[in-house]
């Protein structure tokens, strides 16, 4: 099982990042930006060898977390671990797995978009416990 490092500030997931062609750092810091900006005391954990980052309350990958980050070489995968269970108004949400589901940013617009940041304040509170303190 590869070892996730929980971070404080942005290092890993930059390191992780280097290998990625433009603008896909971009992007993928930008969308950590946002998940920081809906909730400023959120958990990341970076997985060097996958080369992805977890988003929740805690450390916990299916019980903490209610979003991943994912680069590849055209897009950036900005995923919902319980995005089946997700109001999706909009149809934002891609894959057909039984929970898991994405939205794949290319440009910056794609993240800009309204739908897509109410959607990660929906992640937040389905099926995850709230903060302690």
């Amino acid at each position: 099982m590869a070892e996730g490092i929980i971070t404080s500030d942005d290092a890993a997931l930059r390191r992780v990042l280097e290998s990625f062609p433009d603008p896909i750092p971009a992007l993928t810091l930008a969308s950590r930006e946002l998940i920081f900006d809906v909730l400023p005391q959120t958990v990341e954990v970076v997985w060097p060898r996958q080369r992805t980052a977890g988003y929740g309350t805690g450390p916990k990958k299916m019980t903490e977390h209610f979003s991943w980050l994912a680069p590849y070489q055209r897009h950036l995968v900005f995923g919902f671990f319980y995005g089946a269970e997700l109001p999706d108004p909009d149809g934002l949400l891609e894959g057909t797995g039984r929970l898991l589901r994405h939205v794949k940013i290319r440009t910056g617009a794609d993240l800009e978009r309204p739908e897509l940041r109410r959607l990660l304040e929906v992640a937040i509170t389905h099926r995850v416990p709230p903060p302690a303190g």
